[in-house]
């Protein structure tokens, strides 16, 4: 536990930002057209936000994998609304120029559009997020034209849907089948006709994210989809080596894992051996009065 006491000030995170500004839909439309591909990474907390930013992420989600890799859960619909809100201003405060996508979770867009609307608000207003993303299929249309008539920035993510896996027993790969693959598309369509500023498809076949881009005007952001899209994101913990399963689409970039298993154990003996550093001192001459 830090007691900030002796500690240096806090620097403001987006003096060492690796981005020149903030970014913005208008930056993501540009890349968009001038044919970049933009990276995205997810962030569930203000440090490892910082680091990102500081290493040039320009996009980052703040997931309801959180479920998974934060709070221990077996699936996504483990994510609590009041949870995701509240970890998004984390990442907020610790990215202040990333374009900043809050994730939707289980039940807090499927019931009625106005707790929809009311829900996608609280990300923006709460947690400073610049859009927010549901998993949805045409169907949700209405809930994405609400939205932008309210003015908040929805993107539609298509394609495999972890929030629906129980429905099918299990995570699905969209697009094996040319049904499979028109049914994305039509999805995808309809969602960005109704006011769906982006599109996100996940874990689906290349030739199925290459239709998707290729149907939309919008910029489209591909997890496990392709090289097709306009930018690409994975979780972080997955490249960065701290997850015990290894997705087929993120590699592993590098074993932070092995390497804090490692530093914890050193620290550990160190302090078995009482070799820790302990800085603290009583002022000149209050050592001689204890006794007296």
């Amino acid at each position: 536990m830090s007691t900030g006491i002796g500690e240096p000030p806090s620097t403001d995170p987006g003096t060492q930002s690796g981005l020149p500004g903030r970014v913005t839909l208008r930056d993501l439309r540009r890349w968009r057209a001038a044919g970049e591909v933009f990276p995205c990474l997810t962030a569930y907390d203000a440090t490892i936000a910082r680091w990102l930013e500081r290493a040039g992420v320009p996009v980052l989600l703040v997931g309801d994998s959180a479920a998974q890799v934060i709070l221990g859960q077996p699936s996504t619909v483990h994510a609590p609304l009041d949870f995701l809100v509240t970890i998004t201003g984390a990442v907020r405060r610790g990215a202040p120029n990333a374009f900043l996508i809050g994730d939707m979770p289980f039940l807090s867009y499927h019931l009625d559009e106005m707790e929809a609307v009311r829900n996608a608000g609280r990300f923006m207003v709460e947690g400073g997020a610049d859009a927010v993303k549901l998993e949805a299929d045409a169907s949700f249309a209405p809930v994405f034209a609400r939205m932008a008539r309210a003015g908040i920035p929805a993107i539609a993510h298509v394609g495999c849907l972890p929030q629906q896996a129980q429905l099918h027993g299990g995570y699905t790969v969209a697009g094996r089948t040319a049904e499979s693959a028109r049914d994305v598309v039509e999805d995808a369509v309809a969602l960005v006709e109704a006011g769906a500023v982006m599109v996100l498809v996940e874990a689906s076949t290349p030739e199925t994210s290459r239709m998707v881009v290729e149907a939309v005007e919008v910029p489209v952001i591909g997890c496990g989809a392709g090289p097709a899209c306009h930018g690409q994101i994975v979780v972080t913990h997955d490249i960065l080596g701290l997850t015990d399963w290894q997705p087929s689409f993120a590699d592993r970039e590098g074993r932070l894992g092995d390497s804090l298993q490692s530093i914890v154990e050193q620290w550990c003996e160190r302090a078995r051996r009482r070799e820790l550093p302990h800085g603290y001192r009583m002022r000149d001459g209050e050592v001689d009065r204890l006794d007296s």
